[in-house]
């Protein structure tokens, strides 16, 4: 897409992102909270900044599309995805492949992670949808991938599977439509299955400082 014209573009512009955040509304709005009062409010807390990010129709900045190693995995996580529970996400997300950019996120990447992991933005504050007060994007993981121990100051996070099957912290195993809820400082670490890979959406809610300014560090403590 020309930086010219992608610069004057407003959300509205673009009816396959405000579809894709649809979804994301849909999600956090259907998937049940296991009767935790905390994980209701953050399903809330999102779902309202959805709303306000739609109703807002904010200007799109988008990024070079650009690949990973890891997103040779794209293609058979997303295939997964249309047969699961969250099958018109994936193929809302799928729709707008060609125009993602696929990040690490970090200064220095351990050199196993460079080619299990990488993560594309939907919303933020640097885009590709404008937002300063949630953050939505999703993460591809490789099959036998381990995503080291690592914590978020100030941001309340979840992840929704889309696709495959991951562990956080060895506590239990989420399949696609399970939530996994992070509060902020909970060191987590995540591993995924030797056979195929997995494919979350994650939102972060938090303080517009936070958001603006957070970054992404690896402990070296084991969850």
């Amino acid at each position: 897409m020309d930086g010219d014209i992608a610069a004057q573009l407003r959300l509205k512009d673009a009816p396959d992102w405000v579809y894709l955040l649809r979804e994301f509304y849909e999600m956090y709005r259907f998937l049940p909270s296991g009767g935790s009062t905390k994980i209701r409010s953050h399903q809330r807390a999102v779902r309202e900044a959805i709303s306000r990010l739609i109703k807002a129709n904010p200007s799109l900045q988008f990024r070079t599309p650009e690949q990973k190693p890891v997103t040779k995995h794209l293609t058979r996580a997303l295939d997964e995805g249309e047969r699961d529970r969250l099958a018109p996400a994936v193929r809302a997300l799928s729709n707008l492949r060609g125009e993602l950019s696929w990040q690490y996120g970090y200064e220095k990447v351990p050199r196993g992670l460079a080619k299990s992991y990488a993560y594309a933005e939907i919303c933020g504050p640097g885009g590709p949808v404008i937002c300063d007060d949630v953050i939505l994007g999703v993460v591809l993981f490789g099959p036998g991938c381990t995503y080291p121990a690592h914590a978020h100051k100030g941001i309340t996070e979840s992840y929704v599977c889309l696709s495959g099957a991951v562990s956080q912290n060895h506590h239990g195993v989420y399949a696609p439509g399970s939530l996994i809820f992070n509060p902020p400082e909970n060191l987590h670490r995540i591993t995924v299955g030797d056979r195929e890979p997995a494919l979350l959406a994650y939102a972060w809610i938090g303080s517009q400082k936070d958001l603006a300014h957070q970054k992404m560090v690896l402990s070296r403590k084991r969850a």
